[in-house]
């Protein structure tokens, strides 16, 4: 294995704001403590969650090396490391991602990919595909027969929605923006496709539910589209807000839930993978289903990490479908 360099080019957030604040720079390696790990990436996922930290949404010390989930190969570890050794390959969330090389606890959230999962599939999965997971089993439990609503429903969330929704026996409704859009969601599992710039979505789905609405409404669009989706979920129904891709959703006054005594929920992945149970349950659970083809990763596409204000643009303005990766 190549020795380890003491500077790397990795991005960089010096203050708060948007895409332009992003600096492109020379950073020293991080060197790894007794307890930690360094790991050489090889790719990194975006997420929206990237956007919120940016922009000062979620408070965050600046500056900081940009990104929070990526896939490579161990090449140092601490002396105090037991559970991973140099050459393991794993996938991992964090922070300081969106660089050649990271350190990561080893108690952290890192886990070893199978043999047969790529670094590319390893790092465009685990965030999304955690949460994903998550969702369907924790935030509400979906049930063989439910109607379940997905808004976004070929970004890279939904089309994970759609295919766990679709594997379970229940009816998956997705909202898209294009007839592109639609026809992606539909190949995911997707029973029922609305494109909400042609069509009320609201009237469809509960067209489609003979009045009754949801069992669930998965949304992770947020401000644009909470009182949509509110609107058509059905008597003791949920509502499961998970995203503000649009904006956080404002103030909400509970009252209103007594008025079908809907639950409603604003999780986070995080808080469903606090222990080492859970987060070996879930990452299990995750690497068995892409290992055995009932969870296809879409990739968007694969940008080189100088690249990354325009892969940032093309998540952010919802133009890309499926997972935006960054080569490292």
């Amino acid at each position: 294995m190549s020795s380890i360099p003491v500077k790397q080019m990795a991005f960089v957030v010096p203050k708060t704001g948007g895409r332009e604040v992003l600096e492109f720079e020379d950073v020293p390696v991080p060197e790894v403590s007794t307890t930690q790990i360094l790991v050489k990436n090889e790719y990194a996922g975006l997420n929206f969650i990237d956007s919120y930290f940016r922009s000062g949404l979620y408070p965050v010390n600046t500056p900081y090396v940009a990104g929070g989930e990526a896939a490579g190969t161990v090449v140092a570890v601490g002396s105090s490391v037991t559970k991973f050794k140099v050459g393991d390959r794993v996938a991992w969330l964090g922070s300081g991602a969106f660089a050649e090389y990271s350190v990561v606890d080893e108690g952290g959230r890192v886990s070893v990919i199978p043999e047969d999962i790529d670094f590319k599939i390893g790092a465009a999965s685990l965030l999304q595909g955690l949460t994903a997971l998550s969702l369907v089993k924790d935030a509400y439990e979906v049930k063989p027969g439910d109607w379940i609503l997905v808004q976004a429903a070929a970004g890279g969330m939904g089309l994970l929605l759609c295919q766990l929704i679709n594997n379970i026996g229940a009816h998956a409704i997705g909202t898209v923006s294009t007839p592109e859009k639609a026809a992606l969601a539909k190949s995911a599992g997707a029973e029922y496709v609305i494109n909400y710039t042609e069509d009320d979505y609201v009237k469809k789905v509960l067209e489609l539910t003979d009045g009754l609405g949801v069992h669930a409404a998965f949304d992770g669009v947020g401000k644009a589209t909470f009182e949509g989706s509110f609107s058509i979920v059905r008597r003791k129904g949920s509502m499961i807000t998970f995203g503000n891709a649009s904006g956080a959703v404002p103030p909400f006054n509970v009252a209103r839930l007594s008025q079908k005594n809907i639950r409603l929920l604003r999780p986070t992945l995080f808080n469903y993978i606090s222990t080492l149970e859970e987060w070996d349950f879930y990452t299990s659970e995750l690497w068995n289903a892409i290992a055995d083809g009932s969870l296809k990763i879409t990739v968007y596409k694969v940008y080189a990490l100088e690249d990354y204000r325009s892969a940032a643009e093309a998540l952010e303005t919802r133009l890309s479908t499926g997972k935006v990766v960054l080569k490292c």
